[in-house]
């Protein structure tokens, strides 16, 4: 691997998993709030294929208005947690830039946009739709877990307008933390982004505010329908 990794701040730290075989492809997964790329790194091994690596970067410490202002890993502030929560419009944008910036140097060396899926949990899967959306590239598709759409006044204007971009939005019935309700709104929000037919929508019955192994199934079975191996 050439390039310099610490002209990307995020990738200097970043969890990476690496193929078993020649990489054509990436999956830069973002972790939800206080967590690390650690937390997924291990979920993510399991479904590995042999020519996709994994990126898993972890957000900067800062100050969360919705914990008392208390410091932890997050991509940015979060004042509430429901459609019409005031957001951090300005932190969206820079954490949006700076992960457009992973892309470009995978792109740089070797891998380009359209073999880079975006993905993430809660506020990481926020935040992995709000880039792709924005994003100038055609990427490969996203993965979207109990998450939103950050910003979603402000589309379809604010989108680049890419409308073939897959999209794999999956959410537990029994989510309390962000409910199944907004997961939704959200889906019914990005059919009016890109095209309806590209967008899954996968609930499941008991799961809160977490994962489990028929959805990082139909993840694995999304990452190898949207980047097969070449």
């Amino acid at each position: 691997m050439c390039g310099n990794n610490m002209s990307v701040p995020l990738l200097a730290e970043a969890v990476t998993v690496s193929g078993m075989e020649k990489e054509t492809a990436a999956v830069i997964f973002l972790h939800g709030l206080g967590d690390t790329g650690h937390g997924w790194a291990d979920t993510l091994t399991r479904i590995q294929l042999p020519h996709v690596k994994f990126i898993c970067p972890h957000a900067p410490h800062i100050p969360v208005t919705l914990n008392m202002k208390a410091t932890m890993p997050a991509w940015f502030d979060l004042m509430g947690l429901s459609p019409d929560s005031p957001e951090d419009e300005s932190g969206i944008k820079k954490a949006a830039e700076n992960i457009k910036a992973i892309i470009e140097h995978e792109a740089k060396n070797g891998i380009p946009p359209h073999r880079i899926i975006l993905g993430g949990f809660s506020q990481g899967g926020a935040l992995s739709l709000y880039t792709a959306l924005t994003c100038q590239h055609q990427l490969a598709g996203v993965v979207a877990l109990s998450c939103w759409l950050p910003l979603h006044r402000s589309f379809p204007s604010a989108s680049s307008g890419n409308k073939n971009l897959p999209i794999l939005q999956c959410h537990g019935q029994m989510d309390s933390m962000i409910p199944v309700e907004f997961g939704a709104l959200t889906a019914e929000k990005l059919k009016s982004i890109v095209n309806p037919q590209l967008i899954t929508f996968k609930t499941y019955p008991g799961l809160p505010h977490s994962s489990c192994p028929q959805e990082m199934a139909a993840v694995k079975e999304f990452i190898e329908k949207y980047l097969p191996r070449i």
